[in-house]
């Protein structure tokens, strides 16, 4: 026979009877679990924590009804039932998985902008052996590239304190994620920018173009890793 869905309290429930006869099913708190995952993205770890939490809090519940009379199922489905339909948790788990989001998008663009004055430190790098008559150019992108860092890393310590402790105000909970994860992405952006600009300012065209590999493994690349974070929060916001 092949598989059928049934509907126990809002979750489905997969029964399959094999040539045999054997009846095997998922849970009622295996099913909606599974559904939960499946509906929620974010970081791993803490995605597998508030999972590993509800689990428990179910497998709870379960317990107290069973010792009221209710056989295993009945408890499951009734602890289900009680736990809320998906469409109902779902949002705050989400919400839950945009704050972490937000603190790993920001701590990782604060590591990065506290890298750049290591190096973009002139004289230190083959792409900042400025001559004397570097013009008025580099001098401007230089400053531009040294202003943005440290607006950036003042950014991302506020963002980690509003995806932190910050969510217990309603005006930032609010905001958290998404704010972070469009402040990140300018961020990324702007500096990431002055850097192809500064890589490619060097006194002849080979020069430049051999700036940039140094350019893209210290600039470019990790803050592509930023933007792509900073992405996922605003999936998540």
């Amino acid at each position: 026979m092949a598989p059928r869905t049934l509907s126990g309290a809002g979750v489905p429930i997969l029964v399959t009877v094999s040539s045999r006869g054997t009846i095997t099913a998922t849970t009622p708190v295996d099913a909606y679990i599974a559904g939960l995952g499946r509906a929620l993205t974010g970081p791993g770890r803490k995605k597998a924590d508030l999972l590993a939490e509800a689990r428990d809090g179910l497998e709870d519940a379960t317990e107290a009804l069973e010792a009221d009379g209710l056989t295993r199922w009945d408890a499951e489905q009734q602890a289900v039932a009680d736990f809320g339909q998906l469409a109902e948790v779902v949002p705050g788990y989400r919400a839950e998985l945009g704050y972490a989001q937000g603190r790993r998008t920001a701590v990782l663009l604060c590591l990065v902008m506290l890298a750049q004055p290591v190096i973009w430190h002139e004289g230190s790098w083959p792409w900042n052996q400025h001559e004397d008559g570097s013009g008025p150019a580099a001098v401007f992108l230089n400053q531009l590239v040294e202003l943005a860092g440290v607006l950036s890393i003042i950014g991302a310590a506020l963002a980690i304190v509003a995806c932190g402790a910050g969510i217990r105000l309603p005006a930032v909970r609010n905001r958290a994620t998404r704010a972070t994860g469009i402040f990140s992405l300018l961020s990324s952006a702007l500096v990431g920018m002055t850097a192809v600009c500064m890589g490619l300012s060097g006194p002849s065209s080979s020069v430049g173009l051999g700036n940039m590999v140094w350019v893209t493994g210290f600039v470019v690349a990790p803050l592509a890793v930023v933007s792509f974070s900073a992405r996922r929060c605003l999936h998540l916001a």
